[in-house]
């Protein structure tokens, strides 16, 4: 008698590797003071710092991570040091800002 036939056994699947949970302070530059926590009941993230205890919070998602919240907050800073530097020059007079005169427009019309 023959032996049964069996059946090829599924290929392994590949494991993700995990993303990072602690990262570098953006205010402070002290690296893996960062700490992101994840509360899926009230779906908010929020990022904080152990050293200089900035924090930063944001609504999130099934599908958010930590890296997310993070990301998040690096761009919240980067988006406000922009508005401040725009407000420092145009305070300055560096970026003069445009003008248009009403008399073109009047005689036009």
């Amino acid at each position: 008698m023959g032996k049964r036939k069996s059946r090829a056994k599924p290929a392994p699947k590949k494991r993700m590797d995990k993303l990072d949970t602690v990262f570098s302070c953006p205010f402070c530059n002290h690296g893996t003071s960062v700490e992101c926590r994840l509360d899926m009941k009230n779906l908010i993230g929020e990022a904080s710092c152990r050293i200089c205890q900035e924090s930063f919070s944001t609504v999130i998602t099934a599908l958010t991570e930590a890296i997310d919240i993070y990301s998040e907050w690096i761009d919240e800073c980067e988006r406000v040091n922009n508005l401040e530097d725009e407000a420092d020059q145009d305070e300055e007079g560096l970026m003069p800002r445009k003008r248009v005169a009403t008399a073109e427009w009047d005689d036009e019309e």
